[in-house]
């Protein structure tokens, strides 16, 4: 299973992720912005105290993201 292991808040609520295979892509959090448990972190400071936890990124308040679905539906991000 593939993990994240470092996670970067870019402007425009998008994240810069390593992951557990050294891929190092960039994940759009925007189309998830409007769903009941993702609204809050429409905040920019809420937004960003993302931080890496249990091999995905995780926010206060229980918020998190399956690092399946950041991995799949991010891309290539060079650093």
């Amino acid at each position: 299973m593939i993990r994240v292991t470092s996670v970067a808040v870019e402007p425009n609520f998008h994240l810069a992720l390593t992951f557990s295979n050294g891929e190092k892509r960039r994940f759009d959090m925007r189309p998830y912005l409007h769903l009941p448990i993702y609204r809050c972190l429409q905040n920019p400071a809420f937004f960003a105290l993302a931080r890496v936890d249990y091999g995905t990124v995780v926010w206060p308040g229980e918020i998190d993201i399956a690092p399946e679905t950041l991995y799949e539906l991010s891309f290539e991000h060079a650093t």
